[in-house]
Formats: C-alpha cells, structure tokens, sequence
C-alpha cells in the first residue's frame, strides 16, 4: 500500500494530468475555458472570483516554498525553524481561509440563482468537493498539529515530493505521517489528476504574454479634420 500510495499514485495523477491536457488541446479547445456564468449574474462573482483567485494563489505558493525549498536555504537565509513554523501557520491558514471563503461564496451564488445553478454540472459539483476537500483538509492537518514547532513536514513530505522529480521517491518517509497530512496528499493528487477535465484548466492558459506586450494608447480624432487621415512612418508624437 505504501508504494501504491506514494510510489505509484502520484505518477498516475501527473500522466492523467498531461494526458488530459493533450486531448483537451487538441480535441476540446473551445471547451478550454471556465464556462463564465458571468452574464447570469455579476455582482457576487465580483467579490467571489478575486477572493478564491487570490487565496488559491498564496495556497499554491505556500505549497511550493514548503515542498521544494529545503531547511537548509531558509535556515541560510535566517529564517529558523520556529520562525517559519509560525510563517507557514498564520500565513497558511489565512490563505486557507481566503480560499475557502471564495469557494463558499462561489458555491452560495450557483446555489441560489437560478441560472447559475441550472448552468452548474456534475462536473462542477465534483471539481468544488474535491477544492474544497483539499483545503479543508490541509487546514486541519496544520492546526491539529500547532504545539511547540508544529510537524516538521519538510523532513518527511517535502523530501518525498522532490524525490518525485528525481524518480526516486523516499516511499519510507510518508509511513510516520500524520493521517490528516497523509489524507491531504492524496486528495491533492486526485485534484491535479481532475484539473485538465474540469474548468480548472484554464489555469494553464492565463493570459502572462500581457505582462510583456506593448501598450494599447488611445487617442482622440480632430473633428475638424476631414478625409481619411493621411498615412505616416513610424510613432506618432502625443496629441499628434
């Protein structure tokens, strides 16, 4: 069971994961989108989408610092170990509860308009048991384990997670894991293997070329100026 769980599980999860992607790529890609209820009703989602966006981000940067960032670098860096037990606590949780509360918020408004709720799929209801069970469940895990410098995951899950990379995982390491962390991981993994079959794809398509293009400037016409406007070379002056 160890190595199926620890060994084998998480392989499936990452092939399911770029399978899934493939195909909807290739087969789906006017299904690659989130499905927006937007034009149903858009004042709750306003408030809802921003808040989830923003709290699964720090959700998903607390993961990777926790994961991939060994002790040795935050220890170098000055950061001891109670210091980011408490990092992680009060930062982890309220990211926690920021994700939470834009799921709820999400959920409450497919529950309660019409529209929205005849739009809402078996596919959605899935995809939002399984976020909020994720959440949920890594919120538990780190508070039930608060005392002194909480459970020092990064000597256990963190070196099985980058063994993960290196196609060598320390199977042996999770069996000591608390339950809650255990049950955490492997609805996490179920999670990542459901992304490319839900409307949580559109992740992988966030629009980052913004960052980099040129600026859209607008300007006024002259309204005394009649006829096409005359073509010229190269950056127009402001005003011109």
């Amino acid at each position: 069971m160890t190595v199926l769980l620890w060994g084998a599980l998480p392989y499936v999860a990452l092939a399911l994961l770029v399978a899934g992607l493939v195909w909807r790529y290739r087969y789906d890609k006017y299904g690659w989108t989130t499905r927006s209820s937007q034009v149903y009703e858009s004042r709750l989602l306003n408030i809802a989408s921003p808040v989830f966006h923003y709290g699964i981000l720090f959700v998903l940067a607390g993961h990777l610092v926790g994961l991939f960032v060994p002790v040795s670098w935050t220890q170098a860096s000055g950061v001891d170990e109670h210091a980011y037990h408490l990092l992680s606590l009060y930062g982890g949780t309220a990211a926690g509860v920021l994700t939470v509360a834009g799921v709820g918020l999400l959920v409450y408004r497919r529950r309660t308009r019409a529209p929205v709720f005849r739009a809402t799929t078996a596919n959605d209801k899935a995809m939002y048991l399984l976020l909020i069970g994720a959440i949920a469940l890594g919120m538990a895990a780190k508070l039930t384990h608060t005392g002194g410098n909480g459970y020092d995951y990064r000597r256990t899950i963190a070196p099985w997670a980058r063994g993960l990379f290196t196609l060598r995982p320390e199977t042996g390491l999770m069996t000591g894991v608390p339950v809650l962390y255990q049950v955490h991981a492997v609805v996490g993994m179920v999670l990542i293997a459901f992304v490319p079959y839900s409307r949580l794809v559109h992740m992988f398509s966030a629009p980052v070329q913004y960052l980099f293009r040129p600026y859209v400037v607008y300007r006024t016409r002259d309204p005394r100026q009649l006829g096409p406007r005359p073509e010229r070379r190269g950056w127009e002056r402001p005003g011109g």
